[in-house]
């Protein structure tokens, strides 16, 4: 109380009540600014355990009661307290001194204050609060857990208000600031996590996670993809079961398909790397062509190095690219070669083993018992 000035209100909050809303809160601040005592209260279906607000007959708030102390016509009061409050700091610094602790749990009650407010003849102001869940606390992993579903169920129905198809509203989890454009669509246990935006008829598919990324206009993300700390431009494809790293750039209708990583990678408009693939520190062009199985050798056991390919390359399956190098415009690698340096433009480039054949050769077999 000493650091509080007493022309101030003061306003008393609970730290395990998560889901109180600031809408709720200007209304007891506006409550209390005109009698100088607001109380927050709820109607609870089942009150048992909570401090009931006891009334005169004409409808105003005389004391709170806690449970253990109230008298039979009490108990059957389903109005509670929810120990929110905003009273003038001036009462409170000559009220607290003054408090007790003769009752059954041996404690100072604040609401206590309530009773000697209305013996002073100050009105209390009771607001009360729109739903249970707005002032519920958290007490054990079970209540955090009924409450994180109630959280998430409000950011659903928000998202759909604005015109956001949910397949399945109990389904979405958005953990921080999730902004969709016009007409997107979102299966099934998709989590968001950090700052997400999702253009104008994004669609994203089951399963997925998609944590600190801006996915532009007529983006398809399909199942169990992973993206995140990226930038995917418009008309862009990725997955299934795609994985994005951070500090990836994908132009516009750049298609990232089965089982393909991209880690710190430029991919310029109309690119693909369809199957199978891992692309790590590389700066590709436009209409590139990256086949199944291709590798970029950007470790060396102690430094990353990059790999750059420019517009127009076709690279053949099962290739791997040793970095540092560079595939010029127009290059085409064929399958199963290790690029290990420069390629020029327009170049074809075969590095493998020369097929061999022999004639009656016998696959060793176990001997018959």
């Amino acid at each position: 109380m000493p650091h509080l000035a007493n022309s101030d209100m003061t306003l008393i909050l609970y730290g395990d009540v998560p889901l109180l809303r600031a809408a709720t809160l200007n209304r007891l601040i506006a409550a209390a600014e005109i009698t100088g005592f607001g109380l927050l209260t709820v109607i609870l279906p089942d009150p048992s355990g909570y401090g009931r607000i006891v009334r005169n007959s004409s409808g105003a708030v005389v004391r709170i009661v806690e449970h253990k102390d109230a008298s039979p016509v009490e108990l059957s009061v389903n109005e509670v307290n929810t120990g929110i409050m905003a009273v003038k700091t001036s009462l409170l610094q000559r009220w607290i001194p003054g408090l007790e602790n003769s009752n059954a749990q041996a404690e100072y009650y604040l609401t206590d204050c309530v009773a000697t407010a209305v013996a002073e003849g100050i009105e209390i102001a009771a607001v009360q609060a729109d739903c249970e869940a707005e002032v519920t606390g958290v007490n054990n992993r079970l209540q955090l857990a009924t409450l994180e579903r109630e959280f998430q169920r409000a950011i659903a129905i928000e998202l759909m208000d604005k015109g956001v198809m949910l397949r399945d509203p109990a389904r979405i989890d958005v953990r921080g600031q999730l902004v969709c454009g016009r007409d997107v669509e979102i299966d099934i246990n998709t989590l968001f996590v950090g700052n997400v935006s999702l253009g104008d008829r994004v669609s994203v598919g089951p399963n997925c996670v998609i944590e600190n990324a801006v996915i532009g206009d007529d983006v398809q993300v399909l199942a169990n993809s992973v993206i995140d700390s990226a930038k995917i431009g418009r008309d862009s494809k990725i997955g299934p079961f795609a994985r994005i790293r951070p500090d990836t750039v994908l132009g516009n209708a750049v298609h990232v398909g089965n089982f393909v990583e991209i880690k710190k990678t430029i991919i310029g408009d109309a690119s693909k790397v369809n199957h199978l693939s891992y692309v790590g520190d590389s700066d590709i062009g436009r209409n590139v062509n990256v086949g199944a199985g291709t590798i970029t050798c950007n470790y060396d056991g102690a430094f990353k190095h990059k790999t750059t390919i420019e517009d127009d390359v076709f690279i053949g399956s099962d290739t791997q690219l040793v970095a540092p190098v560079t595939v010029r415009r127009g290059a085409t690698i064929g399958a199963g070669t290790t690029v290990t340096s420069e390629v020029a433009a327009d170049d074809l480039v075969i590095s493998r083993v020369k097929q061999k054949s022999i004639s009656g050769w016998k696959r060793p077999r176990k001997p018959t018992k």
